[in-house]
């Protein structure tokens, strides 16, 4: 057992520039072992602030990317058929209760309604997780915890969480940094030069500012690095910049070309 936990641990501390308060009230959450949803634009760092975290407690950590295909067994397991016959095999939130790790889902609005109701005992008082499938009633280990994240700005009607679910859990809201952090993030991911990372940051900035005119999301951080990435690797700034930050946001002909001046009057020669 000890080796299948080993693999789930964070070996490395992961860069994670705090915002606000958030380290401070997810190490309160968890000492009292309670469920955490984190609320966020994409790529602002949610998923780095709860490897940041796994690593910091020193729990083992595992994800899971939701997506609209995912089903209840997914998330708990099924019976499997091999050469010996039938086992059972352990979904992600049922090895995690297991074995008391942080099970981290990731865009868990993604998933199915009932797909997501499956969390709930595991979210109150009785910590308990039910697999009907195997006459099992697992109590979860004294230091599993449940953290899930979403994107607010993304959600409709159709794609939302129950308040019977987001009310099982504390919250803690994400945006992107202010400049002065974000230009230091950029510098310690990729080392870039100081002035380069100000100029991607002002890019982002810019991009930003037409969340709702043209943009249904800005620039995040994550893709900053990528530009970087790029340059450091001998890419021309403005041909990154159009490959990392522009093309996987929009295919608005009018939003390209602002955002292609912007790259154009920042890079000037």
């Amino acid at each position: 057992m000890s080796a299948e936990i080993d693999q789930y641990r964070i070996k490395q501390e992961p860069y994670y520039q705090p915002q606000a308060d958030e380290l401070t009230l997810f190490e309160a959450a968890y000492a009292e072992r309670l469920p955490v949803m984190l609320k966020g634009p994409t790529g602002c760092g949610k998923s780095r602030f709860v490897e940041h975290m796994a690593w910091r407690l020193g729990k083992p950590l595992i994800t899971v990317a939701c997506n609209e295909d995912m089903t209840a067994s997914d998330l708990v397991g099924r019976f499997l058929l091999d050469s010996e016959g039938t086992r059972w095999q352990d979904g992600p939130l049922t090895l995690a209760a297991r074995i008391g790790a942080i099970c981290y889902l990731d865009e868990v609005v993604e998933a199915r309604q009932d797909t997501t109701v499956v969390i709930h005992p595991l979210t109150d008082y009785r910590r308990t997780l039910p697999l009907d499938r195997k006459g099992e009633l697992l109590e979860a280990h004294p230091d599993f915890q449940l953290v899930i994240s979403y994107n607010p700005g993304y959600q409709s009607l159709m794609k939302d969480l129950k308040q019977s679910t987001k009310q099982r859990f504390t919250a803690l809201e994400f945006d992107y940094a202010d400049q002065a952090t974000e230009c230091a993030i950029l510098a310690q991911e990729t080392a870039v030069d100081p002035a380069l990372a100000e100029q991607l940051v002002e890019i982002g900035q810019r991009a930003r500012a037409l969340k709702g005119h043209g943009l249904s999301e800005g620039i995040s951080t994550r893709l900053l690095v990528y530009a970087a990435r790029l340059i450091k690797r001998g890419v021309a700034p403005r041909a990154a910049c159009r490959s990392a930050l522009i093309r996987p946001i929009t295919d608005d002909t009018d939003v390209r070309d602002n955002l292609e001046h912007a790259i154009d009057v920042i890079f000037a020669d």
